[in-house]
């Protein structure tokens, strides 16, 4: 039997390597596990909020391009608890550690 660990859901088309690590690495420093996947959307608002409907944690973030969004299942599409257009390194680092301490009930960092 396979079974999947809660893990953050970031659901990609076209995008930046660089702002992924980012990313990726915000949510590890919060010790929680994330797992990425390539879509067919262009749109990060579409992304994040399929990945956080999708997710076992309700936690997406949407990354297309140079676009990144933050969604929590329950929000409304384009309801995003963050969006960045060309985001900073330290942005892409904060939204993914944000997305993790939304989960674990912890404040935001600064952004």
């Amino acid at each position: 039997m396979i079974t999947r660990r809660p893990s953050i859901f970031i659901y990609t088309h076209d995008a930046d390597e660089d702002f992924l690590r980012e990313i990726r690495a915000g949510i590890e420093e919060e010790g929680i596990y994330s797992e990425t996947y390539e879509r067919e959307d262009a749109d990060p608002d579409t992304l994040a909020f399929e990945a956080a409907r999708d997710s076992m944690l309700g936690s997406g973030i949407g990354v297309a391009g140079v676009d990144i969004a933050l969604q929590m299942r329950g929000l409304k599409k384009g309801s995003n608890a963050a969006f960045y257009h060309m985001p900073t390194f330290q942005q892409c680092r904060d939204t993914g550690a944000n997305s993790a301490r939304i989960i674990k009930k912890l404040g935001l960092k600064d952004q």
